[in-house]
């Protein structure tokens, strides 16, 4: 049994949500979850979540700046900033310092409400407290 983590930072790297889904389900699972409580005005994701009904398209009506690198196997190649898309390492040094904890890296949790505590337990610790109350609207970088 596996558990993906899915996760949002702000424009600095601090965590801003997490959600727990499945290892077996995609990555749009997640996407469902966390993108509407998103405030930031410019996201950027892996190509994962090049997806228009479910990520693109509610962002794009919701006013907000896609920045995700089209599938190789995508019909009509979308354009992307390639400069602002150099931000998505916020993203994974977060995972990095998060997996430096062996009971994250390893999920030793049964259950997943406690390994989502372990998580925010480890963000906390970190000193990345979720920057819930006071996000940084400026742009969001999701993965899983």
């Amino acid at each position: 049994m596996s558990t993906k983590i899915n996760a949002t930072v702000d424009a600095v790297g601090n965590p801003t949500g997490f959600t727990l889904t499945p290892g077996q389900a995609c990555d749009l699972d997640g996407a469902d979850i966390l993108l509407p409580q998103i405030a930031a005005d410019i996201v950027i994701a892996d190509k994962g979540f090049d997806a228009d009904e479910r990520v693109i398209a509610p962002l794009e009506k919701a006013g907000k700046t896609t920045v995700i690198p089209p599938k190789a196997n995508r019909k009509h190649q979308r354009e992307y900033d390639k400069e602002l898309y150099k931000a998505r390492h916020l993203i994974e040094n977060f995972f990095a310092k998060l997996k430096q904890f062996r009971a994250i890296a390893t999920r030793y949790d049964k259950r997943a409400i406690n390994f989502l505590a372990g998580i925010y337990l480890a963000a906390i610790v970190r000193g990345q407290a979720l920057a819930v109350f006071g996000t940084r609207k400026h742009r969001c970088v999701f993965s899983s």
